[in-house]
């Protein structure tokens, strides 16, 4: 009976619980590392959308390349106007910061119309600064899969409150044939 007794009291010992001390102590380590931890995770979160950005723009690029390859030319890209979904970070023909847009250039004349259907859609939050270098609001895509309307054939991709002296900005270059890269630089040029 004594053994019975022995084990009454330590099941009795394991079901009482925490005490205020233990919850207090757990709670300010986890404050503690939360507090540590906090801006590396809003950094990596930063990068992945900057990167999510310039990657959905180079896959909308090769989407139009194939398309206009295709269906013999006349493919557009557009970029997405100042206050599309409340959007405001496309104020200037050189900013691509709501997105853009894919469409069938039915008429030829490289720029978009009501009428005609778009193929593919991307739309940005406004939180990310998206920089077409050579500014213009349409890209044409030729029956080869070539680009025009890239002068400079590059986009640079920043955070929107902290621009590009970010380290997480990064530029999508393009080269006259065609190749397609990210790099985490301001500029294209080395």
């Amino acid at each position: 009976m004594n053994f019975d007794l022995v084990m009454t009291n330590s099941y009795a010992s394991a079901l009482r619980g925490v005490t205020m001390v233990e919850i207090l102590t757990i709670l300010s380590i986890t404050s503690i590392l939360i507090g540590l931890g906090a801006p590396q995770f809003f950094e990596l979160y930063e990068r992945w959308q900057v990167l999510e950005a310039a990657r959905s723009l180079k896959s909308t690029l090769l989407f139009a390349r194939t398309e206009a390859i295709q269906r013999g030319g006349n493919i557009g890209i557009r970029k997405r106007n100042n206050t599309t979904q409340g959007c405001q970070n496309a104020s200037t023909n050189q900013a691509w910061g709501c997105g853009w847009f894919v469409y069938a250039d039915l008429n030829g004349n490289g720029s978009w119309n009501a009428k005609e259907p778009k193929l593919s859609e991307v739309s940005l939050t406004g939180n990310i600064n998206v920089m077409h270098t050579s500014g213009g609001i349409n890209i044409k895509v030729d029956r080869y899969g070539m680009a025009s309307g890239l002068n400079t054939k590059s986009f640079t991709f920043s955070p929107k409150d902290s621009g590009v002296s970010s380290s997480n900005t990064y530029t999508l270059c393009m080269s006259s044939g065609g190749r397609i890269r990210i790099i985490n630089e301001v500029s294209c040029q080395k």
